[in-house]
Protein backbone atom coordinates (compact mmCIF):
# COMPACT_ATOMS: atom_id res chain seq x y z
CA UNK A 1 0.00 0.00 0.00
CA UNK A 2 2.77 2.36 0.71
CA UNK A 3 4.08 1.64 -2.56
CA UNK A 4 1.44 2.56 -4.35
CA UNK A 5 0.13 5.72 -2.46
CA UNK A 6 4.08 6.61 -2.57
CA UNK A 7 3.01 6.18 -6.54
CA UNK A 8 -0.09 8.43 -6.56
CA UNK A 9 1.62 11.49 -4.73
CA UNK A 10 4.32 11.52 -7.17
CA UNK A 11 2.28 11.51 -10.12
CA UNK A 12 0.07 14.21 -8.32
CA UNK A 13 3.42 15.96 -7.97
CA UNK A 14 4.58 15.71 -11.82
CA UNK A 15 1.05 17.15 -13.10
CA UNK A 16 2.15 19.89 -10.45
CA UNK A 17 5.19 20.46 -11.68
CA UNK A 18 3.84 20.72 -15.10
CA UNK A 19 0.64 22.53 -14.65
CA UNK A 20 -2.10 22.55 -16.38
CA UNK A 21 -0.08 24.41 -19.63
CA UNK A 22 1.69 22.61 -19.89
CA UNK A 23 5.19 24.16 -18.91
CA UNK A 24 7.43 23.17 -16.42
CA UNK A 25 6.99 24.70 -13.14
CA UNK A 26 9.78 22.87 -11.81
CA UNK A 27 13.36 22.10 -13.91
CA UNK A 28 15.92 20.35 -12.73
CA UNK A 29 19.53 20.16 -14.44
CA UNK A 30 22.30 18.10 -13.77
CA UNK A 31 25.53 20.36 -12.78
CA UNK A 32 28.66 18.16 -11.67
CA UNK A 33 28.90 14.49 -9.89
CA UNK A 34 26.55 15.14 -6.78
CA UNK A 35 25.26 18.35 -7.95
CA UNK A 36 21.99 19.74 -9.92
CA UNK A 37 20.46 22.47 -10.26
CA UNK A 38 16.57 23.25 -9.72
CA UNK A 39 14.65 26.33 -11.05
CA UNK A 40 11.11 27.83 -10.71
CA UNK A 41 9.13 30.47 -11.94
CA UNK A 42 7.54 33.30 -10.17
CA UNK A 43 6.07 36.95 -11.27
CA UNK A 44 8.22 39.97 -11.11
CA UNK A 45 7.32 43.30 -12.81
CA UNK A 46 4.53 41.71 -15.12
CA UNK A 47 7.01 39.27 -16.54
CA UNK A 48 8.00 34.91 -15.50
CA UNK A 49 11.36 34.80 -13.93
CA UNK A 50 13.20 31.90 -13.19
CA UNK A 51 14.82 31.39 -9.28
CA UNK A 52 17.88 28.64 -9.37
CA UNK A 53 18.55 26.61 -6.59
CA UNK A 54 21.01 23.81 -6.25
CA UNK A 55 21.06 20.45 -4.42
CA UNK A 56 23.60 18.17 -3.24
CA UNK A 57 23.10 14.76 -2.66
CA UNK A 58 25.35 13.13 -0.23
CA UNK A 59 25.73 9.56 1.78
CA UNK A 60 23.66 11.33 4.54
CA UNK A 61 21.17 12.98 2.65
CA UNK A 62 20.50 15.59 0.23
CA UNK A 63 21.32 19.47 1.16
CA UNK A 64 19.19 22.07 -0.73
CA UNK A 65 20.50 25.53 -1.17
CA UNK A 66 17.58 28.43 -0.78
CA UNK A 67 13.72 27.06 -1.54
CA UNK A 68 11.34 27.51 -4.23
CA UNK A 69 10.18 30.65 -4.91
CA UNK A 70 6.72 29.00 -6.17
CA UNK A 71 5.46 28.14 -3.27
CA UNK A 72 3.56 25.37 -5.24
CA UNK A 73 6.44 23.47 -5.81
CA UNK A 74 7.65 23.40 -2.12
CA UNK A 75 6.64 19.57 -2.31
CA UNK A 76 7.02 18.49 -5.63
CA UNK A 77 10.84 19.55 -5.36
CA UNK A 78 11.24 17.01 -2.43
CA UNK A 79 9.22 14.12 -4.19
CA UNK A 80 11.25 14.96 -7.95
CA UNK A 81 14.49 14.25 -5.52
CA UNK A 82 13.22 10.99 -3.36
CA UNK A 83 12.41 9.99 -7.29
CA UNK A 84 15.37 10.82 -8.90
CA UNK A 85 17.74 9.54 -6.28
CA UNK A 86 16.01 7.52 -3.78
CA UNK A 87 17.16 10.18 -0.75
CA UNK A 88 15.27 12.46 1.33
CA UNK A 89 16.53 16.25 1.90
CA UNK A 90 17.71 16.74 5.41
CA UNK A 91 19.31 20.13 5.31
CA UNK A 92 18.33 23.27 3.90
CA UNK A 93 20.08 26.79 3.72
CA UNK A 94 18.93 30.12 3.17
CA UNK A 95 21.03 32.79 1.20
CA UNK A 96 19.65 35.88 2.22
CA UNK A 97 15.66 36.92 3.39
CA UNK A 98 14.02 37.23 0.18
CA UNK A 99 10.98 34.97 -0.37
CA UNK A 100 12.57 33.52 -3.77
CA UNK A 101 15.46 31.82 -1.48
CA UNK A 102 13.03 31.78 2.18
CA UNK A 103 9.46 30.90 1.41
CA UNK A 104 9.83 27.27 1.58
CA UNK A 105 11.53 27.39 4.81
CA UNK A 106 8.60 26.59 7.05
CA UNK A 107 6.65 23.91 4.90
CA UNK A 108 10.45 21.81 5.34
CA UNK A 109 11.38 22.93 8.66
CA UNK A 110 7.51 20.94 9.26
CA UNK A 111 9.06 18.10 7.34
CA UNK A 112 11.77 17.56 10.07
CA UNK A 113 14.66 18.96 7.79
CA UNK A 114 17.04 20.69 9.13
CA UNK A 115 16.70 24.85 8.06
CA UNK A 116 19.39 27.52 8.86
CA UNK A 117 19.87 30.85 8.20
CA UNK A 118 22.43 33.90 9.11
CA UNK A 119 20.94 35.52 12.57
CA UNK A 120 21.31 38.58 10.16
CA UNK A 121 18.64 37.03 7.59
CA UNK A 122 16.25 35.74 10.75
CA UNK A 123 16.21 39.44 11.59
CA UNK A 124 15.28 40.69 8.44
CA UNK A 125 12.71 37.75 8.11
CA UNK A 126 11.11 38.82 11.10
CA UNK A 127 11.25 42.21 10.46
CA UNK A 128 9.75 41.43 7.15
CA UNK A 129 7.24 39.16 8.15
CA UNK A 130 9.40 36.40 5.78
CA UNK A 131 9.29 32.46 6.78
CA UNK A 132 12.42 31.75 9.62
CA UNK A 133 14.96 28.98 9.83
CA UNK A 134 14.97 26.58 12.96
CA UNK A 135 18.81 26.97 13.20
CA UNK A 136 21.32 30.48 13.26
CA UNK A 137 24.39 30.74 11.74
CA UNK A 138 26.77 33.66 13.87
CA UNK A 139 29.57 33.48 11.72
CA UNK A 140 30.94 31.88 8.49
CA UNK A 141 30.63 28.42 8.78
CA UNK A 142 31.80 25.17 7.40
CA UNK A 143 29.57 22.42 7.09
CA UNK A 144 30.89 18.94 6.15
CA UNK A 145 28.12 16.27 4.95
CA UNK A 146 29.28 13.10 4.16
CA UNK A 147 32.56 13.09 2.17
CA UNK A 148 31.96 16.90 0.71
CA UNK A 149 32.77 20.14 2.74
CA UNK A 150 31.43 23.49 1.99
CA UNK A 151 31.83 27.04 3.79
CA UNK A 152 28.90 29.69 4.41
CA UNK A 153 31.00 32.99 3.41
CA UNK A 154 29.31 36.48 4.08
CA UNK A 155 31.18 38.80 2.04
CA UNK A 156 29.53 41.56 3.19
CA UNK A 157 26.53 43.96 1.55
CA UNK A 158 25.01 44.15 -1.53
CA UNK A 159 21.80 43.01 -3.04
CA UNK A 160 21.24 42.84 0.46
CA UNK A 161 22.57 43.29 3.71
CA UNK A 162 22.56 39.75 4.63
CA UNK A 163 23.32 37.67 1.72
CA UNK A 164 26.01 34.95 2.05
CA UNK A 165 27.47 32.49 -1.08
CA UNK A 166 28.25 29.37 -0.58
CA UNK A 167 31.89 27.85 -1.42
CA UNK A 168 33.09 24.34 -2.16
CA UNK A 169 36.65 24.73 -2.37
CA UNK A 170 37.38 20.84 -3.68
CA UNK A 171 34.99 21.17 -6.36
CA UNK A 172 35.63 24.76 -7.04
CA UNK A 173 31.60 25.36 -6.98
CA UNK A 174 30.18 28.68 -6.16
CA UNK A 175 26.51 29.39 -5.15
CA UNK A 176 26.41 33.12 -5.35
CA UNK A 177 22.14 33.12 -5.40
CA UNK A 178 21.40 36.70 -6.05
CA UNK A 179 24.08 38.81 -5.68
CA UNK A 180 25.43 37.40 -8.58
CA UNK A 181 23.73 38.49 -11.86
CA UNK A 182 23.92 36.31 -14.66
CA UNK A 183 25.98 37.45 -18.03
CA UNK A 184 22.30 37.94 -19.74
CA UNK A 185 21.36 40.45 -17.17
CA UNK A 186 21.89 44.12 -18.30
CA UNK A 187 21.05 45.94 -14.82
CA UNK A 188 21.66 44.63 -11.22
CA UNK A 189 18.37 43.93 -10.77
CA UNK A 190 15.95 44.93 -7.47
CA UNK A 191 18.16 46.50 -5.52
CA UNK A 192 15.46 48.34 -2.78
CA UNK A 193 17.34 46.20 -0.25
CA UNK A 194 20.92 46.54 -1.59
CA UNK A 195 23.90 48.39 -0.94
CA UNK A 196 24.86 50.14 -3.66
CA UNK A 197 28.28 51.81 -2.45
CA UNK A 198 29.25 48.98 -1.05
CA UNK A 199 28.28 46.60 -3.90
CA UNK A 200 31.43 46.05 -5.95
CA UNK A 201 33.61 45.69 -2.59
CA UNK A 202 31.63 42.74 -1.49
CA UNK A 203 31.92 40.89 -5.45
CA UNK A 204 35.59 41.89 -4.83
CA UNK A 205 35.87 39.81 -1.40
CA UNK A 206 33.94 37.33 -3.17
CA UNK A 207 36.16 36.42 -6.10
CA UNK A 208 39.42 36.97 -3.33
CA UNK A 209 37.71 34.63 -1.08
CA UNK A 210 36.52 31.87 -4.22
CA UNK A 211 39.03 31.83 -6.56
CA UNK A 212 38.90 30.29 -10.25
CA UNK A 213 35.43 28.51 -9.71
CA UNK A 214 35.06 26.18 -12.53
CA UNK A 215 31.10 27.06 -11.38
CA UNK A 216 29.06 29.95 -10.74
CA UNK A 217 25.22 30.02 -9.73
CA UNK A 218 23.35 32.77 -10.04
CA UNK A 219 19.89 33.55 -8.37
CA UNK A 220 18.02 33.85 -11.50
CA UNK A 221 18.40 33.70 -15.63
CA UNK A 222 21.67 31.61 -17.21
CA UNK A 223 23.89 29.84 -15.03
CA UNK A 224 26.35 28.13 -16.91
CA UNK A 225 28.89 30.90 -17.63
CA UNK A 226 31.86 31.44 -15.34
CA UNK A 227 31.85 35.07 -16.64
CA UNK A 228 28.93 35.96 -14.07
CA UNK A 229 31.00 37.32 -11.48
CA UNK A 230 33.33 39.42 -13.60
CA UNK A 231 30.15 40.85 -15.19
CA UNK A 232 28.69 41.79 -11.93
CA UNK A 233 31.69 43.48 -10.51
CA UNK A 234 31.29 45.67 -13.59
CA UNK A 235 27.57 46.71 -13.18
CA UNK A 236 28.33 47.29 -9.45
CA UNK A 237 31.46 49.34 -10.54
CA UNK A 238 28.82 51.12 -12.93
CA UNK A 239 26.45 51.62 -10.30
CA UNK A 240 28.88 53.00 -7.45
CA UNK A 241 30.02 55.77 -10.25
CA UNK A 242 26.52 56.77 -10.26
CA UNK A 243 25.94 57.50 -6.63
Amino acid sequence: MRSISFAISIIFSLCNIYGQTGKPKLTISHLTGDFYIYTTYNFYKGNQVPANGMYLVTDQGVILFDTPWDTTQFQPLLDSIKLKHNKGVVLCIATHFHNDRTAGLEYYRSQRIKTYTTVLTNELCKRNNMKRAEFLMSKDTVFNVGRYSFEVYYPGQGHTADNIVIWFKNERILYGSCLIKSVGDDDLGYLGDANEAEYAGTIKKVMQKCRQPKFVIVGHGDWTSINSLEHTLIMAQQLQKKI
